[in-house]
């Protein structure tokens, strides 16, 4: 088990911008150790403070996790209100938003800031180089860690290996998860050496991640996707899919925008997705609603063809007529 383990572990930080990885069993398992790991990186770098910083910034349209601490960085109320309440310290604030982030991120008060890339959940937005940029260089200036939440637009899902490659912006600390071991529990906290340096042995801990079976499926996944054939690929696709859905769809009066990058693509509505989505499924086709329910999530396997994109577009096209009769907004 240590040694598949321990080669996974190398391969992920051959890979990447980090020294060091914690494994877990799920995204929001990776995003609650990342919570730990950035407020014992305060508490280890302000050793004589009395009340080290605590607090957390995240983003309108954030999705990190159902637990009580990812649950927390989530903005969206209906994920939140029911467990009511939550971990406190977190504010959030419009994703993109320079000029209000900017007052909120504050040196002896601010532990960490969470972002998504690119927000899946959210309603398939991304974030502008000029934003992430800004984060980094306000948190490197306030001593405040960065971490990015890949867990749904990492590992090969944009056409780069990581999302945030494409902006040439990088993290104190990532999460991932999902793809990782192609299908089986996995999650993964990536973080720098000046991170791990204040993570002592015993500060978290998890029964069951990094199993021998996880451990070895993911090597092979990790394996594949990190191929520059494979993820030209992955880009190649998603081009072609943005394509033909604009098309196909474009002409289609409650159609607003179809937008993404690589093989995350969001369908923008003028009303609720939930008929389309329905009708896609009764041909065949399983697509999900994000945003405030009025996108069309895709976000189909690495390995699918262009000809089964082709259908997938018809498929949408064909199913159109059942938003004729919603007009909720």
């Amino acid at each position: 088990m240590i040694l598949l383990q321990v080669e996974l572990a190398k391969r992920l930080v051959a890979c990447s911008f980090s020294d060091r990885v914690f494994f877990s069993n799920s995204g929001t398992e990776a995003n609650e150790a990342a919570i730990k790991f950035a407020r014992k990186f305060q508490r280890h770098s302000h050793p004589d403070a009395k009340e080290p910083p605590t607090d957390f910034i995240a983003f309108t349209n954030s999705f990190h996790g159902r637990t009580m601490g990812a649950l927390a960085l989530t903005s969206k109320e209906h994920y939140r209100s029911p467990f009511e309440p939550v971990m406190p310290g977190v504010t959030f604030v419009e994703y993109g938003n320079i000029e209000a982030t900017k007052k909120l991120i504050q040196k002896g008060k601010t532990a960490a800031v969470f972002v998504e890339p690119i927000q899946g959940e959210g309603g398939i937005y991304s974030a502008t180089k000029e934003f992430l940029q800004f984060l980094r260089s306000a948190c490197d200036d306030a001593g405040v860690l960065l971490v990015f939440d890949e867990v749904q637009c990492g590992l090969g899902r944009t056409g780069h290996l990581w999302a945030h490659e494409s902006y040439g912006v990088f993290p104190d600390i990532m999460t991932l998860a999902k793809p990782l071991a192609g299908g089986l529990p996995i999650g993964a906290v990536l973080v720098t050496e000046r991170v791990a340096s204040a993570i002592n042995f015993g500060d978290h801990g998890s029964t069951f991640a990094g199993s021998p079976l996880v451990c070895n499926a993911a090597l092979a996944v990790l394996e594949k996707i990190s191929e520059p054939s494979f993820l030209a690929s992955v880009a190649k696709k998603g081009q072609y899919l943005k394509q033909i859905l604009t098309q196909k769809l474009g002409h289609n009066p409650h159609v607003k925008e179809v937008r993404g990058l690589g093989l995350i693509v969001g369908i923008e509505l003028d009303v609720q997705a939930s008929p389309l989505v329905v009708a896609c499924q009764e041909a065949g086709l399983l697509v999900l609603t994000s945003g405030k329910g009025n996108v069309v999530r895709l976000v189909p396997p690495l390995i699918i063809t262009e000809e089964e994109l082709e259908l997938a577009a018809e498929v949408l096209s064909g199913s159109l007529p059942a938003l004729d009769g919603s007009n909720s907004k």
